[in-house]
């Protein structure tokens, strides 16, 4: 029991146990007064903090909103003399940070949804709604001072450094944390600054934002320009998730983040106005609310997976998305409906790869007409050649005259002369038509056909449905795969049960709460937003990868980490986290083979109308294509004409291109601070998909830039397609 007392209303009151410790005092529960608080000035703040506290009572700040944890009364030493106040305690609540890093939320909330976050965030935005409407300004807006409970209500504590305006006085805030301070103000001495409203939008739209996007922050990303700390890349107004500035802020997102274009258009803009170059465009608090709502009635359940809930506008569930690209699901189910046993569910594969067989696709050629019965207009004809042989005879028979002359002159050699004459003759009749000069034109009229031939195949959607069909037979190969896969899952669970069991412990390590030299809330919220929130997520490679960090921060985060691994005790008995993964593992097995079997059904449906689409199509309809058949007749006619045969036309094939095979699935990462669900270790690198063409992707080394010497994935097609991953 706390022998320490102060007076309040000048009652001497004692004071419970010890509820917290900040940068500026202690907090105390207090004896006789359930539901109220008392915080306690270190004594060098007291007489600075005095003033403002007593304006603030004085005004009854606290009996004008119930959101805000604002002074309710003075509290003073055993002398009389300022000491702090009393407030409302905040109980049974979380920092909002909790809530919007993945991790922590599965920890603190292990049962919210996004519903759960979008309503929040909300709940955020009325929360300062209703402090600007009683003209305070929070200031030192910040994720300590905003609490969440379990049905998503919040509270804003810390409402002592609030500024507010009594009898003409100002009360400044003059603190600040520079993760939520916005542009405008950094490099500012802000004890000296008068904070608005417009400075609160944006560290209200810093906290929606992660509420959102999974904890990460708007301007931590990837800089191509520039190497920059989070209070940099705020000070350049470089916001990471940009479209409409992107070429602008040169800043590209952290991998497997939400991408803006996920969200609604309303909210798209919002994020754009609110961390965009003018301030007075961010939208306020309360038409947060309104946004925020409007959000939360088109967000959409996920078909395969029911905890999944994701904006309509985004077209899929982007937290499938997020799981295939990363292994990791944000939102795990907290039961796991039993894997349904093969063919239990109506679903023959056989039956499917026999349909798949019985549609026949007609051939290229089935589809291009061979011939045209109206020619075009082709060049050379076959008149110009003839009238070219006849002009060539005609100047070889010039060559008689000669001959004519001398028999005139010595008539004595008529033999020589008629010799002569014969051979001039032979050599006229023996020009011939030349029928290279045919030939190639009947080979370009052909080409241009093939050409034409191919764009009408694809606009026809030939080319489609046999990409289509060769998608269907991969998936297919894929899903008869999906049980030796389990079976390997399963396998390689009962071998990574010590691994599992260290990853969960060094889990339940946050690094917001440690206690890391030169790592404060800015470097904490980078690392969370390149998923590096927790002990476990600490590796050399993983925290060499974030912006701003190097060898000297990194060597600390590693020696924090063996701190806590060092401490780790192997529990080698099956306990009820073994059924859990495994019971994880067949959730993410059902997930993906209801995928793929969806996948199949739309796909054989689409293909089995190909064929009647197909024929009943008119090439001739197609001017290109009709056009190049018409030259290409008349080519023909005019060889036939002379009797050249015509070169063989080119085949019309459609090559398919083979797909790689699909990269081994990531290990499905669902956390749980006394209870993992799925191998969360980092495991040797599997190979990732590219992020722009899906191809296959290979382990590249890059040569030059300030990452020269580090291995990246890099895509197989490059340079075609230049889509990269991180290590």
């Amino acid at each position: 029991m706390n022998s320490q007392a102060v007076l309040i209303s000048g009652k001497k009151t004692r004071l419970g146990n010890l509820l917290g410790r900040g940068g500026e005092g202690d907090v105390y529960f207090v004896e006789g007064r359930p539901g109220e608080a008392v915080k306690l000035y270190k004594n060098e703040l007291r007489a600075p903090r005095e003033a403002k506290v007593l304006a603030m009572v004085g005004n009854r700040l606290s009996e004008r909103t119930a959101l805000v944890a604002f002074p309710l009364e003075v509290a003073t030493d055993e002398s009389g003399r300022f000491a702090g106040f009393i407030m409302r305690l905040v109980s049974k609540c979380r920092p909002i940070h909790e809530l919007y890093g993945p991790k922590s939320r599965k920890i603190q909330f292990p049962s919210a949804d996004y519903r759960f976050l979008v309503r929040t965030a909300a709940n955020v935005a009325r929360a300062v709604a209703a402090v600007h409407e009683i003209d305070c300004v929070i200031g030192d807006f910040n994720h300590s001072g905003v609490l969440v409970s379990q049905n998503a209500t919040v509270a804003l504590i810390d409402a002592d450094s609030f500024q507010f305006r009594s009898q003409g006085r100002l009360h400044r805030c003059i603190v600040g944390t520079e993760d939520f301070t916005p542009p405008e103000l950094h490099g500012a001495r802000l004890s000296e600054v008068e904070r608005t409203k417009a400075h609160d939008h944006f560290g209200l739209a810093v906290a929606i934002f992660q509420l959102l996007a999974m904890g990460r922050h708007p301007y931590a990303g990837r800089c191509s320009d520039a190497d920059l700390s989070l209070g940099e890349a705020i000070a350049q107004h470089r916001f990471a998730f940009s479209i409409a500035r992107r070429t602008e802020t040169r800043t590209i997102p952290p991998p497997g983040s939400i991408r803006l274009q996920d969200f609604p258009p309303s909210i798209a803009n919002a994020f754009e106005a609110a961390f965009g170059t003018d301030p007075a465009k961010r939208p306020t608090a309360a038409q947060w609310v309104n946004l925020l709502g409007g959000l939360e009635a088109e967000l959409r359940q996920c078909a395969t997976v029911p905890a999944h809930y994701f904006p309509r506008s985004a077209g899929e569930c982007l937290w499938c998305r997020l799981l295939a690209q990363s292994g990791i699901d944000m939102f795990p189910a907290l039961s796991f409906p039993a894997a349904s046993p093969s063919g239990a569910d109506g679903f023959d594969i056989d039956d499917i790869w026999a349909s798949l067989g019985a549609v026949v696709l007609p051939r290229p050629q089935d589809l291009i007409p061979a011939s045209c019965a109206e020619a075009g207009v082709s060049k050379p004809t076959a008149q110009e050649a003839l009238e070219n042989r006849r002009n060539r005879r005609v100047a070889r028979l010039l060559w008689g005259a000669p001959i004519l002359l001398g028999l005139l002159a010595l008539p004595a050699l008529f033999p020589l002369w008629l010799a002569c004459g014969a051979f001039v003759a032979f050599y006229a009749l023996a020009a011939k038509v030349d029928p290279e000069p045919m030939k190639k034109s009947f080979a370009e009229a052909d080409a241009r056909v093939h050409a034409a031939a191919l764009d009408y195949l694809k606009r026809l959607g030939y080319t489609e449905a046999l990409n289509l069909r060769a998608d269907l037979e991969s998936s297919v190969e894929q899903y008869r795969g999906l049980n030796p896969e389990l079976a390997r899952t399963l396998s390689e669970l009962q071998n990574t049960r010590e691994a599992r069991q260290r990853s969960a412990y060094l889990d339940g390590f946050l690094i917001r709460r440690a206690k890391i030299a030169g790592i404060g809330p800015a470097k904490t919220a980078t690392l969370a937003s390149f998923n590096v929130e927790t002990a476990n997520d600490v590796t050399r490679s993983a925290v060499m990868a974030v912006p701003g960090f190097g060898e000297a921060y990194t060597a600390k985060l590693l020696a924090w980490r063996q701190g806590h691994e060092a401490k780790f005790r192997y529990n080698p008995q099956r306990d009820a986290s073994d059924a859990q993964a495994e019971n994880a593992a067949r959730s993410a097995w059902a997930a993906k083979r209801a995928t793929i079997q969806n996948k199949l059904r739309t796909g054989l449906a689409n293909l089995k109308m190909a064929p009647s689409k197909l024929a009943s199509a008119n090439p001739l309809a197609f001017s290109p294509l009709r056009e190049a058949l018409e030259i290409r007749e008349a080519a023909k006619r005019h060889c036939e004409e002379l009797g050249i045969s015509p070169p063989p036309t080119l085949p019309i094939e459609i090559t398919v291109p083979k797909r790689p095979p699909p990269p081994p699935p990531p290990p499905v990462t669902t956390v749980s601070r006394n209870a993992p669900t799925a191998a969360s270790i980092r495991p040797k690198p599997s190979i990732p998909q590219c992020p722009i063409c899906a191809s296959a992707m290979k382990l590249q080394t890059a040569r030059k830039g300030r990452n020269a010497g580090k291995q990246f994935w890099g895509c197989v097609r490059f340079p075609s397609c230049k889509g990269s991953r991180n290590l």
